[in-house]
């Protein structure tokens, strides 16, 4: 298949680390658009996916940290096409999924939210669970959840039909970190080999100390299960003129690896691009990769990008809006 946006790495190991799926067919007919630094597509929003009023499962009044996944061709009967984890922060928090057959939306909300609540007896009980990063594990054709709660640990929980989760482990807490850390959360997990290190996966998520700034730190594992932690920021907050920045996601293009991020609202409330590497030893820093705009849905915010391509065509759905206030949205490339 002819790729118009993306270079075949980035669409093959990208799709590959999302699970989103390639229609073949199903072309939206869209013109190639301006690149973004880095060469990437120049994303556009479409529409609105979720709004948190309109969900029958809202015990807050807001949901954050979308993830997209691909299911069709990994499940016999999926409820649709593409799954949407997504979940609200504040306590109680919740796991949640919604489903559709495009990544344009519409989107259906699953009728039993949230599938991972925040009391899971007997391996925890929390006053919250959030930041659902959903992993696709080709070797034992599993769903892989990692999800907060609290924001000082993360855990794992698998699964074969992406709705119904058996509890794991906890893989990644404050006490693996640098003394002073206060929160370690909103991780995602991707497929990526790092031989130097004996390592086949790569983990990227924001990390909160005394001093109340927040940075992007990065692990590595053979397995996804136990994990190493580099002790020093991957992405400094200061190094790209942020207060706080989080939300980080990892994307492919030119034989290269680059990290997309979130600065907070104070600070632009921009989605950001650095470029680690495929080994993780750059630090160049290559400005917004999505410049959010001051109406709505965004009003000034957009944040926690995950990424799809549907038909050759580049999506990335993600916060839009104040965070705690806000909504999913979707762009297109």
């Amino acid at each position: 298949m002819q790729e118009q946006h993306l270079d075949r790495r980035l669409f093959l190991r990208a799709t590959a680390a999302t699970g989103a799926a390639l229609t073949v067919g199903s072309a939206l007919g869209a013109q190639p658009a301006a690149a973004a630094p880095g060469g990437f597509p120049n994303y556009t929003y479409v529409r609105t996916l979720l709004t948190p009023s309109r969900l029958k499962y809202n015990p807050t009044g807001e949901i954050i940290f979308p993830c997209i996944r691909g299911v069709y061709d990994k499940l016999s009967s999926p409820l649709g096409r593409y799954y949407l984890y997504y979940a609200p922060h504040d306590p109680p928090g919740g796991v949640c999924l919604a489903y559709g057959d495009s990544l344009e939306g519409p989107f259906t909300e699953y009728p039993s939210n949230p599938i991972v609540s925040n009391n899971w007896s007997p391996h925890y009980s929390v006053s919250h669970v959030s930041s659902p990063h959903v992993l696709w594990n080709a070797d034992v054709k599993e769903f892989w959840l990692y999800f907060h709660g609290e924001n000082t640990t993360t855990r794992l929980a698998r699964s074969t039909d992406g709705i119904h989760f058996a509890y794991d482990k906890v893989v990644l807490s404050a006490s693996m970190l640098p003394a002073g850390t206060t929160e370690t959360s909103y991780a995602r997990v991707f497929r990526h080999d790092l031989p130097s290190r004996g390592a086949r996966h790569v983990m990227v998520f924001m990390l909160n100390n005394t001093t109340n700034h927040r940075d992007i730190h990065w692990g590595w594992s053979a397995d996804g299960r136990t994990w190493t932690y580099d002790q020093q920021p991957l992405i400094r907050h200061g190094d790209v003129g942020a207060v706080n920045v989080g939300g980080p996601h990892l994307l492919y293009r030119n034989n290269s690896t680059y990290v997309v991020y979130n600065k907070d609202k104070e600070s632009g409330g921009d989605i950001m691009i650095t470029e680690v590497g495929d080994d993780f030893s750059k630090r160049t820093h290559l400005g917004v990769f999505y410049n959010s705009r001051g109406t709505a849905p965004e009003n000034g915010r957009a944040a926690a990008p995950s990424f799809g391509t549907d038909g050759g065509v580049p999506y990335m759905i993600y916060e839009a809006g104040e965070r705690l206030a806000g909504a999913i949205a979707v762009a297109r490339g």
